[in-house]
């Protein structure tokens, strides 16, 4: 039984190079992958490379109190929302009573946050009643048939999640005419609510001026020419338009799609934003191949949405979208095929993956307990954190070098493993930082730096416990080579003890923490299971190469491993007791 096992311990110790070439490897692929990525150096922080600094300050005009609750309310919804983006190491936080400002580091899609994080308006379902595009993309004539939806998204559309197919992909959409669009403008403007299932084809091009609504001719009027004079194209007028509606009135709005922007009729709110549960961005495996949008309502919003969709189903398009409305901006609009009920529906159409997740932040958290006021969006510099992060290198690299003095002092040829060990770790710690920062939005800030300085001890205290427990071996006088064996497996269990400790400090700390500490968490966190990584499949494998070499094996002096130096003991040796005499034999002097 024990022939077989020292022929596998023999095995595993003559081909340390495995092990060797493997870190080898998985070193060049992820450089090459850096390479390639196009990100050769890692994503720095706000303090560190400077940003976007967004100064908002909260208005109480929508009926809740400017209060510490929804003050922090709104700095969670704001915080999501930017790290919805992959916005990583973003500060999101309170200054005051009513202002909350938002950090946004360089490097980011930072013009894209700061729009989601200013549009802090309510978030509502509307009906379209009409649209058309404006500006150079609008039809000369006022008979031409809209486009297929009319909207920021033409070829999205909402049905229940359990149906297999949607209608996004490829099939043909119902086209309303422009005299549809004109009786059903004049019908909900008469009504003041979601228009009617089908327009009359009789109406005139255009929103009628002699319709009388239940507000009185004048404010239809008033809208219809709002409307007709409406030119989505013009910022100042996308910045006016609908100002001030409330959720239960008709009014205009804009929406942009493929860099041409539409303009909309939209009736009464029918749904809150407040309504949606939840919302994300999925692949749609069963549709065409693309990204789709996955929403669940409350229990009164799904009643809300399958009572809206039922009656959208009915309608000629335009007039079976429903506009999704986020600070009087047309954010899509997708088009109903069939009522929608359970809670649950999909957005689906050629979104890319981009957008499909930009429109689930919106939908998740879109309705804020406050409105708020961008007063300031400045250029942060990273003058004094370029001033501090010299400081922190320089002080990182004076704790090394004493590192690596102390390891030439005491150690001498066993430095070579353990700066060999060092360099290794580095580039992996290095590497992987550039390659998070694209894939989840890692930033490199101070306190990730402090981290990375921090992890130089903790890999260090790991080939001290191996060094020491070989030493250990020698001093019990037994030769390099069985030395290096028999210390790893109780060095093992310490490094692996010891590591456990560091990074379960880690995940704590990132867990319960925010904004820069969680940079230092995870820094801290990476470093220690590179630590592991290092040691099993770097360090032991080189020092069994090394015990087999006449400098090492042999205990010169200079190889950290003499055995007169560290007080080895020689090995006890059994020898024989000589033969007393025999038995009866007499004495020669007594003889």
């Amino acid at each position: 039984m024990a022939a077989p096992k020292k022929g596998r311990s023999a095995s595993a110790q003559s081909k340390p190079g495995r092990s060797l070439a493997l870190i080898l490897i998985a070193i060049v692929a992820l450089t090459g992958g850096m390479f390639a990525s196009g990100h050769k150096t890692p994503r720095l922080g706000i303090d560190l490379a400077g940003g976007t600094s967004i100064t908002l300050k909260a208005k109480a005009d929508q009926g809740s109190a400017i209060n510490k609750a929804n003050m922090d309310t709104a700095v969670d919804i704001m915080n999501r929302r930017v790290n919805g983006l992959g916005v990583s190491e973003a500060e999101v936080q309170t200054q005051g009573n009513d202002h909350i400002i938002v950090n946004i580091p360089k490097g980011t899609n930072s013009k894209e946050a700061q729009q989601q994080v200013g549009t802090t308006a309510k978030l509502y379902f509307r009906p379209v009643l009409a649209s058309e595009p404006t500006g150079a993309a609008a039809k000369p004539s006022p008979s031409a048939s809209p486009s297929g939806s009319g909207s920021p998204s033409p070829s999205s559309s909402a049905s229940a999640k359990e149906k297999a197919s949607s209608s996004s992909s490829g099939s043909p959409t119902p086209t309303a005419t422009a005299t549809s669009q004109g009786r059903a403008v004049t019908d909900a403007l008469k009504d003041d609510a979601t228009p009617s299932p089908s327009g009359s084809p009789s109406a005139t091009s255009s929103p009628s001026p002699s319709a009388s609504s239940s507000g009185g001719t004048a404010d239809t009027t008033k809208l219809q020419a709002q409307y007709a004079a409406l030119d989505c194209s013009k910022p100042a007028q996308r910045a006016n338009a609908g100002k001030g509606a409330k959720p239960g009135e008709v009014t205009v709005a804009c929406g942009e799609n493929d860099k041409v922007w539409y303009k909309y009729l939209l009736g009464p709110a029918a749904v809150d934003g407040t309504e949606v549960k939840k919302a994300q961005a999925v692949i749609d495996t069963q549709g065409a191949a693309g990204w789709q949008v996955q929403m669940n309502f409350t229990s009164s919003g799904s009643k809300k949405f399958a009572d809206i969709t039922e009656k959208l189903s009915k309608n000629q398009s335009p007039q079976n979208e429903f506009g999704i409305v986020l600070d009087g901006q047309v954010v899509s609009s997708p088009f109903v095929q069939s009522a929608i009920s359970g809670g649950q529906a999909e957005i689906s159409g050629r979104f890319t993956q981009q957008e499909a997740q930009s429109l689930a932040n919106m939908l998740s958290y879109g309705a804020l307990p406050l409105s708020f006021k961008e007063e300031t969006v400045t250029t942060v510099t990273a003058a004094l954190g370029g001033e501090q992060l010299h400081a922190g290198l320089l002080a990182g690299a004076i704790g090394l070098a004493l590192v690596v003095i102390y390891l030439v002092a005491y150690y001498r040829g066993l430095s070579i493993v353990a700066m060999a060990s060092l360099l290794v770790s580095a580039i992996l710690t290095y590497v992987l930082m550039a390659l998070l920062g694209p894939a989840i939005g890692f930033a490199l800030n101070l306190p990730a730096v402090c981290g990375a300085i921090v992890a130089i001890g903790i890999t260090a205290d790991s080939f001290i416990v191996y060094f020491e427990r070989i030493r250990d071996e020698i001093r019990e006088g037994r030769t390099l080579r069985p030395a290096v064996e028999r210390a790893w497996p109780r060095a093992r269990r310490t490094i692996l003890v010891s590591d456990f400790v560091s990074f379960l400090a880690a995940a704590v700390l990132f867990i319960v923490t925010v904004g820069k500490v969680q940079g230092f968490a995870f820094t801290l966190g990476l470093t220690t299971v590179l630590d592991v990584v290092v040691v099993f499949f770097f360090t032991k494998p080189l020092m069994t190469l090394l015990a087999r070499r006449k400098f090492f094996a042999n205990g010169h002096k200079w190889s950290g491993l003499d055995p007169k130096s560290l007080g080895a003991q020689p090995p006890l040796r059994r020898t024989r007791r000589p033969a007393g005499p025999a038995a009866g034999s007499a004495d020669p002097k007594e003889a």
